[in-house]
Formats: structure tokens, C-alpha cells, sequence
């Protein structure tokens, strides 16, 4: 008998039948294990994506799946789902692909068949040209499935790697990720972590004590403000879950879907003309004195509205998404307040991964500059400073999305070329009154230069004053780098965002392309 032979009830169990498995697999495994996630101040993995996608668009895949691994006690234990809930669905109209780790199944813990799972969402992303998010909340490897599982996660790592630069990947955290768990979030774009719920290490703490002796806690080890703070992995922190996804919707509102398209404009609703009388006065003239960078930010984009990246994790630089004239720019400028705006190896390290970020999906670069230089010290240069700072020289020098770069103030040394000068590729570069570019301070090139006059000198702080100020007048006025073609024109602090909403609107065509190679060798 065919199936199209059987009596119609027959259909009818069998959908009621399907309609069954389906509610326990959206419900999971028990409700005392849901009460038990959320006694720990955490969502299920159903209530997350709930709050990511806009409503009613989730489409799950493979939702039957179970693991087929038998000893163990594994074979007592077969929950649909298998531990992790993949799918697609919407942000704000855009598909985005999703896969969840369910930490009350297993602990989160990676499977072969829940690998299996991760890996047919991550390729159909791919495929469709589409942002894929991951909901982190998993233990690590399951070590019942012993070398399976940790295939599972090679899997994982080369998509990612394949991924990188084809599709946005952005990883949030919602628990503690041990081991493998953390490496697949250390290979994407954004790293969005929750405080007090969230922790990432290779080695727990346990470990750490065994072998080093060292006492510590999970937060301590792996925390959100850690990471954050001091290792600089964490993109994004928040104090709950739901502002950390509505975070994330935002960011995902302000990137292309793939490298092939440009970041989602939208129709602007602040004039381009817009004067900034307010930055005369916002930042001074006096080279010694900081000042709030990011206001000097809030004051030029659309509403002033920014999304810092690594807002607390190497400060003396800023990074940021914001929109000008409705279009999306990433943002990079020295923050004077902190460090006064040097670069040294970490601000370097964050600038050049944030430019090969913007380059890699078709978001133009604008470069805000007033920098001393980079860090002196012992401890930079045995870090590798100069390593580190020709990161961001590579990164500006292979990137070809429309580059504008405007001087504020000071710009010295190796810093101004590293910060996009024109020398190095700067579609357009500007400066205001204030600025001040040259080898080094006036003082420092004074004291340098004339060093054996002002010591033969009887007044030796007389000399000392003259030649500074000689050299300040003939070399650092304001019109010196302009009246040899380096910075194609002097602005008005007050026309600031008119010059640029004019001049991304005329590079918003650009096309440049690179030499024919496999890939370049950055420095490392």
C-alpha cells in the first residue's frame, strides 16, 4: 500500500504526529531546565533569536536532528535539536542566517551532529550572501563523541576563515565558552559579550590554578570587561541581554549584507549643509591642551550618532560606524584625552584590523588626525611597535574604498603618514587653521637643529625661544603643506560637515582595484 493509498486518518496522525515533535523540540528539554537558564539571569536560545530577528520571520533547519553517538549514556539522551537551533530570518527586512547554542541540552556542549548543523547554516550563508550571527552558549567540545567533536569545530574554523571579508560574521556571547568554543568568535567580525553572564578562555580557571598556581575567577579569567578592557576581544559589552541584541540589530542595520554590495544607505533627514560654528571653540588651539574627540565626531555625522567599536579597549584611538548625509563611513581618529591620541601597539593593532574591516565590505574611510606620535618607550619597542604600527600602514595602503582624511591639529613624525596622509593613498585630504604638520614638535626640531648655537649661546632660553618660533613660522604655519599639494585645501572648522558630505557624495562612484595576487603578506 502507497502512501497516497492509506486512509486519510492515517495522514492526520502522522501530521499530529510531526506537530508533537515539533512542540518539544521548541520547548526543549524540560521546564525545570528553562527555569534554571533563566534562574542564571539568562534567555533560551528560542527567546534570543526572538529578539534578534524581527518577529515571526524565523525559518528553523533541521529541528529533528538528533545525534546518533550511542556509550557513554549518550544513547539514553537523543533531544531534538541536538543542542543547537539553526535558521534564518529578517533584520529590519534583511535576511540574516542564525544558529543558537541551547545550554539546556548538553550544556551547549558540540557534537557531531550539532557540528553538523552549524556547518549547513554557515554554507548556506555564504551562499545566499548574507550576514550569519552565532548565540554563544556552549561548554566546549562533548567529550563523550571524542575526536568527532572536535572535527565538529575545524569545520566551524575553515568556514569562518572562507567567510572572512565575503559575508558580515558576528559572534555574542551569552555564557561561558571554553576551549574550541572561543577560538570560532576570535575568527568573526564582532565580538558582542554581556557582563556577569558571559565568559571566554582557552583554559578555565581550574587549570590555570592546576598549572600556574594562579587563583582566579571565571569573570576574572574571561569576563566581559576583561575582554573588553584589557585583551581587546570583545567588540561590544553590555549589562543584559536584550540592549546586547538590540545592539546588534543596529550594527547589522549599518553593514552590506555581503563584499558585493555597498553598506544600506538611508534617505538623509540632516542637512549636509549644516554648520558646525561649535567646533571653533570646541577644539583647542593650543596643542598641549586635549579635548573630547568624540564630540568633535557627534558634531559632523548625522545626528550625531556613533557605534564605537572596542569603545573600551585602546582608548587614545576611536573607531566607529556612523552615517553622513546617510551614508555609512567607518571613523577613525585620535582621541586626545587619552594618552593624548599617540598610536602605540595596541591602538595600532585596533585601527588596522577597523580598516581592513571597512575596506573588506565597501564602507568609505574617514580619518580624523591629531597625533603626537607613536609611543616612546622601552616596552613598545620591545613589543614590536614597529610591527605593529605598519599594520595599520598595510592596512590603509591595501585598502581602496574612498578614503578622506582631515587634519585637526597636530601631525607628526611617522604617525601623520601612518594616519591616511595622501603619501600614502588618501582620496582627498583636509585641514583646518589649527593644524601643525611636521617631522616633530618645534621644540623638539628646534632643540635638534640649533642644539650647538643655543649652547654656545649666553642666553641659551633666549636662542631657544627665537628658534622654536622660527621654526614654527616657516615650517609648521598652516598653509605650508597645502601650498605643496599635500593636503588639497585648508577648511573652516564650521564647514566641516558640508566639505564631506560633498566629498563622499562625489567618491561614491570610486573603483580602484589591487594587483593581480593570491594575497599579500601583512605584518603579523
Amino acid at each position: 500500500m502507497t502512501v497516497t493509498d492509506q486512509p486519510p486518518q492515517t495522514a492526520a496522525v502522522r501530521v499530529a504526529e510531526l506537530h508533537v515533535l515539533r512542540e518539544q523540540a521548541r520547548l526543549g528539554p524540560s521546564t525545570k531546565a528553562t527555569e534554571a537558564q533563566h534562574a542564571k539571569g539568562k534567555l533560551t536560545a528560542r527567546e534570543r533569536i526572538g529578539l534578534l530577528l524581527d518577529p515571526g520571520s524565523f525559518q528553523e533547519v533541521e529541528q529533528l536532528r538528533r545525534h546518533r553517538a550511542t556509550g557513554f549514556g549518550l544513547e539514553a539522551k537523543r533531544p531534538y535539536t541536538d543542542g543547537v537551533i539553526t535558521g534564518w530570518g529578517t533584520v529590519e527586512g534583511r535576511t540574516v542566517f542564525v544558529y543558537a547554542h541551547d545550554f539546556r541540552i548538553f550544556g551547549g556542549a558540540l557534537g557531531e551532529a550539532h557540528a553538523t548543523k552549524i556547518h549547513k547554516i554557515m554554507d548556506m550563508a555564504a551562499a545566499a550572501g548574507a550576514p550569519i550571527v552565532s548565540l554563544n552558549d556552549g561548554a566546549g567540545a562533548r567529550i563523550q563523541e571524542g575526536v568527532s567533536a572536535l572535527a565538529g569545530y575545524g569545520g566551524i574554523f575553515q568556514r569562518n576563515t572562507r567567510a572572512s571579508g565575503v559575508i558580515p560574521q558576528i559572534s555574542v556571547m551569552l555564557g561561558p565558552c571554553a576551549g574550541g568554543a572561543a577560538y570560532s568568535p576570535a575568527l568573526t567580525d564582532f565580538v558582542f559579550m554581556v557582563r556577569d553572564t558571559s565568559q571566554m578562555f582557552i583554559t578555565g580557571p581550574d587549570v590555570v590554578q592546576a598549572v600556574t598556581g594562579e587563583e582566579i575567577t571565571q569573570n576574572g579569567l574571561g569576563g566581559a570587561d576583561v575582554h573588553a578592557g584589557v585583551s581587546g576581544v570583545a567588540h561590544f559589552v553590555h549589562d543584559d541581554e536584550e540592549t546586547c541584541l538590540a545592539e546588534v540589530r543596529y550594527l547589522i542595520s549599518m553593514l552590506p549584507s555581503n563584499n558585493r554590495e555597498a553598506p544600506p544607505a538611508v534617505h538623509p533627514d540632516d542637512p549636509a549643509d549644516r554648520r558646525n560654528d561649535v567646533l571653533l571653540d570646541l577644539v583647542p588651539s593650543d596643542g598641549n591642551r586635549p579635548y573630547d574627540m568624540r564630540a568633535v565626531l557627534e558634531e559632523i555625522v548625522d545626528h550625531g550618532d556613533l557605534l564605537e567599536i572596542h569603545e573600551h579597549w585602546a582608548r587614545n584611538i576611536i573607531c566607529a560606524l556612523a552615517r553622513i548625509d546617510g551614508r555609512v563611513v567607518g571613523i577613525l581618529a585620535n582621541q586626545p584625552q587619552f594618552l593624548a591620541g599617540v598610536l602605540d601597539i595596541e591602538a595600532s593593532e585596533k585601527a588596522a584590523r577597523f580598516v581592513q574591516l571597512c575596506d573588506a565590505f565597501n564602507i568609505a574611510l574617514l580619518t580624523l588626525v591629531d597625533v603626537p606620535g607613536f609611543l616612546p618607550g622601552v616596552s613598545q619597542e620591545h613589543g614590536g611597535i614597529i610591527r605593529h604600527g605598519a599594520k595599520l600602514l598595510y592596512a590603509y595602503c591595501n585598502a581602496t574604498v574612498p578614503r578622506i582624511s582631515l587634519i585637526l591639529r597636530k601631525a607628526y613624525g611617522g604617525a601623520y603618514i601612518v594616519m591616511d596622509s595622501q603619501s600614502i593613498g588618501a582620496d582627498l585630504t583636509y585641514a583646518w587653521p589649527t593644524n601643525e604638520i611636521a617631522v616633530m614638535g618645534a621644540e623638539g626640531a628646534a632643540n635638534v637643529i640649533f642644539r650647538r648655537e643655543i649652547a654656545a649661546s649666553d642666553s641659551p632660553e633666549t636662542v631657544r625661544a627665537e628658534k622654536i618660533e622660527a621654526y614654527r613660522s616657516e615650517l609648521m604655519h598652516p598653509y605650508y603643506a597645502a601650498e605643496r599639494g599635500l593636503v588639497d585645501d585648508v577648511i573652516d572648522p564650521a564647514e566641516t560637515r558640508a566639505v564631506l558630505c560633498a566629498a563622499f557624495a562625489m567618491l561614491a562612484g570610486k573603483h580602484a582595484e589591487l594587483p593581480s595576487r593570491k594575497h599579500g603578506n601583512p605584518p603579523q
